[in-house]
């Protein structure tokens, strides 16, 4: 890529999208495409097609997609399942037909078996059944993968899929239903804070309420007091986290330095038939390598909020997959690396909240 190369990034409000223009800019990259969900509904084909067609994107950021927590996985099934199949879908195609130079497709390690072996590496792909819970967006994700892989095999396309893990950081999403676990518990552990603080005014104020009555039923629902802070599940699940800047570095890196052909571990050898040699897990794990129990982040974004009270977790609701952190060796070989370590991280993020 050149400093005055197109480049098309779908989902630049989202946590990475917005991320990856940042870090482009900063960059030197002077041309980046941005479109609002308003301007294009990139589950219309024929919007995204007529898009394609009149910018003519020669590099494609695909970092669009509904995106949330457990509960959302499990309560929106449907929507999940369907909006990430049109968007990527509608992007890759258009992608192939305008004969865009590269692509990267941003996935997610929910991708891999819920008995995945840990660290997980990229060949655990398609090894055993999925999370339940989010088993349609992750069905979405890997469809994803093989459009790509499939569309590089059959007409030499140079598109790329990046499985990200855990992702936080600017720009995040802290709705007390739907977002990810790390943004949920910053904002339900501030506003236990604000309780405990007595601070009611700033309580209706963060919650959009105007009374005290229905602050407390949101409160309620959420398991959120001035004295504790109800969490989901047993606490004992690992997870890996990895701020939001350090995977827009990852992703810019690999579209300047990574081709299709660098992720084969030999040449093609197949024939005009497609027999020959078996290409799969072509995708590239982001993460840190580094897991941490949920109990064990919840205590530290405690300390960092400075809330006295208890975390009392719920045994009732699911874990979800007991343990899940990435083998990171393909992304640390081809030249990359994180930076930002999760102490730093979650004092950075609550900062960001609370200045929002």
């Amino acid at each position: 890529m050149n400093k005055e190369t197109k480049i098309y990034v779908a989902g630049h409000r989202g946590l990475v999208g917005s991320a990856i223009v940042i870090n482009l800019k900063q960059k030197g990259y002077t041309n980046i495409i941005t479109k609002t969900h308003k301007e294009i509904d990139l589950t219309n084909q024929q919007e995204t097609a007529d898009f394609f067609a009149k910018e003519k994107p020669e590099y494609v950021f695909l970092a669009a997609g509904k995106v949330g927590g457990i509960v959302a996985n499990n309560l929106y099934r449907a929507d999940f399942i369907y909006e990430n199949l049109m968007i990527q879908n509608n992007v890759i195609h258009q992608s192939y037909v305008n004969d865009v130079k590269k692509l990267l497709f941003l996935g997610s390690t929910c991708i891999y078996p819920k008995n995945a072996h840990q660290p997980i590496k990229e060949t655990e792909l398609l090894t055993n059944e999925l999370e339940y819970t989010n088993e349609p967006y992750a069905i979405a994700k890997i469809a994803g993968i093989k459009i790509c892989e499939s569309y590089n095999l059959q007409y030499n396309t140079n598109f790329l899929s990046v499985m990200p893990t855990n992702l936080y950081g600017p720009n995040d999403k802290f709705d007390l239903e739907k977002s990810h676990v790390l943004p949920a518990l910053i904002r339900k552990i501030h506003l236990a804070k604000l309780l405990e603080n007595n601070r009611i005014e700033a309580v209706l104020k963060e919650l959009k309420v105007d009374r005290l009555e229905k602050a407390a039923a949101i409160l309620s629902k959420f398991g959120v007091t001035s004295k504790s802070v109800e969490i989901w599940g047993s606490g004992k699940p690992k997870r890996e986290f990895l701020w939001s800047e350090d995977m827009a570095d990852a992703c810019v890196y690999i579209m300047q330095n990574v081709d299709f052909k660098n992720l084969i571990s030999s040449p093609l050898l197949g024939d005009a038939e497609g027999r020959g040699e078996e290409i799969r897990n072509t995708h590239i794990n982001i993460g840190t390598g580094v897991d941490i129990s949920i109990k064990e982040l919840a205590e530290k974004i405690k300390n960092i909020v400075g809330f006295k009270g208890e975390l009392l977790f719920n045994t009732e609701k699911p874990d979800g997959t007991m343990r899940k952190v990435t083998d990171v060796t393909k992304i640390h070989n081809l030249g990359w690396k994180h930076t930002v370590e999760l102490d730093e991280g979650i004092k950075r993020l609550y900062n960001w909240y609370i200045s929002n």
